[in-house]
């Protein structure tokens, strides 16, 4: 049966390169980068964490995709910066599927010097220290929380593939 990897954490932590390790370790995936699909919208773009952004319709196309991937025996790795009310809502879509659940966390000095290495089109700068304060205050259990400070990828990934 394929499996559902949901990793979230703020903007910088390394989402992206832990999903790519992920999707390249298993040997029928699909990478679904939110970042990739939110930029889509060209007319009528607005910031995710601004008033009238297109949420909403962002989590339709990528419940739709999910959904899609996982029928046809992918294993699916979706990342973004979620919320626990989006990880239960996912979770209860795709509840006859296991479910790789995992919030990558740092601290801020890493977090501002990851954010550093993007290309400069990318970086968040400070809104990474913001997301990353505001991750802190959400209510997600405890065991999904992975502190990547001092990790290598390959650990981190192990770490959230084992049962």
């Amino acid at each position: 049966m394929p499996t559902l990897y949901i990793i979230t954490g703020p903007a910088g932590v390394g989402k992206s390169t832990i999903s790519k390790k992920i999707a390249e370790s298993s040997p029928k995936s699909a990478l679904i980068e939110g970042d990739e699909i939110y930029h889509q919208v060209i007319g009528g773009y607005n910031q995710a964490w601004k008033k009238g952004n297109h949420l909403s319709t962002f989590l339709k196309i990528c419940l739709t995709t999910i959904q899609i991937y996982l029928e046809d025996g992918f294993d699916v790795i979706f990342n973004y910066v979620i919320a626990p009310e989006t990880f239960e809502l996912i979770q209860t879509r795709f509840s006859k599927y296991p479910i790789k659940f995992a919030v990558l966390m740092t601290d801020e000095k890493t977090l501002l010097k990851r954010d550093q290495q993007r290309p400069k089109d990318s970086q968040m700068k400070e809104r990474c220290i913001t997301l990353l304060n505001h991750f802190k205050k959400l209510n997600f259990d405890p065991k999904a929380i992975i502190n990547t400070t001092n990790l290598p990828p390959d650990e981190i990934v192990n770490l959230i593939k084992k049962d």
